[in-house]
């Protein structure tokens, strides 16, 4: 049986769990304790945040795609009925930018705008973008290539997913910077450390950030161009065309999916991989090993760990009775550490092919933008490596006090 880190208590007869997201020992390295999860019990009601939690890879997998569960609630009972609260007045604006998100919405509102952004990031149409993305990454290799040493995310994670996914909507590229501070403090709102500060700076971004594309989505009404934005404000499904709100709620959202995750993980990638020891030669020896590598990153280190759902009808789940109205946790990063699905969870093995990470999720709200993480992070990686031999880790990474995303607060290599 694995033995229990100091942060993590568990009462298995009661599948009751009390564990600090806050502490550093367990958010430095949360896998450590989803393997002591998974050994004690992967499902689990967590005390600090009053909720249940399912870690197993089966359970997750499936609760993603159970229809008795959902992004919402609201359009089947009232906050009354269920018990919330009115809305926080100071969260206004964030919670307009989201009424119509991608990732909060269900059918038939979700089904029609995905619809409408889904041929965008099809693999096949994704794939065009190789080329761009390779050049920028050399781009940028060649500004500190010299200099033998580089902190990583500034010098370069940061930059290529936003660029990319700038591109794609038709964002101008010289507001990458400014897209992501509204992006950081934006995503504040789903971190487990959230404060007031954290609400409100969330706020006054996402009000920054739906002027900003208003404006560009004026212009685009007025000339419009062969980018993704364009392509949202005239196409119609089923003869209707997008409001301004879902308008602006969707270019939010592909903007910050677009490339938060991606940035964590690079970096974590790279550090995976150096901390290893194994040869990169090796893992990026062809395409299909690259791939395996990519995807044995993202199932260890992956940059989100929890999606939630509401129960929208009396449901049981892993002996669990669950009302309508109830909210639960599906931990993502846990379910790819399931020893029952992935032997060894904890080692990085480059060549495994037992399954499917859950990293971007599944069912109806699948990342959307999987195809452009995946071929980011497929070009990326391999060129890295190759263009920097005797790549090395200069500093200890510090992961950022994030949870429940994780990424690094920097990566400082030398070579």
């Amino acid at each position: 049986m694995t033995q229990l880190p100091d942060f993590l208590h568990i009462d298995p007869a009661t599948r009751r769990v009390s564990l600090d997201a806050r502490n550093p020992a367990f958010y430095g390295d949360p896998n450590r304790a989803y393997a002591a999860l998974h050994a004690h019990c992967p499902t689990f009601y967590w005390e600090e945040q009053r909720q249940w939690f399912f870690c197993g890879y089966d359970h997750v997998n499936a609760l993603l795609r159970d229809r008795r569960f959902g992004r919402q609630i609201l359009h089947i009972a009232s906050r009354e009925e269920l018990g919330l609260p009115e809305p926080a007045a100071h969260t206004a604006h964030f919670d307009l930018a989201e009424r119509h998100s991608l990732l909060e919405i269900e059918p038939p509102e979700h089904t029609r705008l995905r619809t409408l952004v889904n041929r965008a990031f099809v693999s096949r149409h994704v794939e065009k973008m190789s080329g761009e993305i390779e050049a920028l990454a050399n781009r940028l290799i060649d500004r500190f290539e010299a200099d033998g040493q580089t902190e990583l995310l500034s010098s370069f994670a940061d930059i290529i997913p936003v660029t990319m996914i700038a591109r794609m909507i038709g964002i101008p590229e010289e507001m990458g910077p400014q897209l992501l501070k509204w992006s950081h403090d934006y995503v504040g709102m789903y971190m487990f450390k959230r404060s007031r500060a954290d609400e409100e700076a969330a706020d006054r971004s996402a009000k920054e950030f739906a002027d900003y594309v208003k404006t560009v989505i004026a212009e685009r009404r007025a000339n419009p161009r062969d980018d993704l934005l364009s392509h949202m404000i005239h196409t119609e499904h089923k003869g209707q065309l997008l409001t301004e709100d879902e308008l602006v709620s969707t270019t939010i959202v592909l903007l910050n999916a677009g490339h938060e995750a991606t940035v964590h993980q690079i970096g974590n990638s790279v550090r995976v991989i150096l901390e290893s020891g194994l040869d990169p030669q090796a893992m990026f020896a062809d395409a299909a090993a690259t791939e395996r590598t990519v995807e044995e990153t993202l199932r260890i280190c992956a940059p989100v760990h929890i999606f939630q759902r509401w129960a929208l009808e009396d449901v049981e789940v892993d002996g669990v009775s669950l009302k309508r109205g109830d909210k639960v946790s599906l931990i993502l990063a846990a379910a790819n550490l399931d020893p029952k699905k992935f032997p060894d969870p904890l080692t990085f093995k480059p060549e495994r092919n037992e399954g499917v990470n859950l990293s971007f999720g599944a069912g109806i709200h699948f990342c959307i933008g999987a195809p452009l993480a995946r071929l980011e992070l497929n070009i990326v990686l391999p060129l890295l490596f190759k263009r920097l031999p005797g790549l090395r880790i200069a500093e200890r990474p510090v992961v950022k006090d994030v949870y429940h995303f994780h990424g690094l607060e920097r990566l400082d290599l030398a070579w």
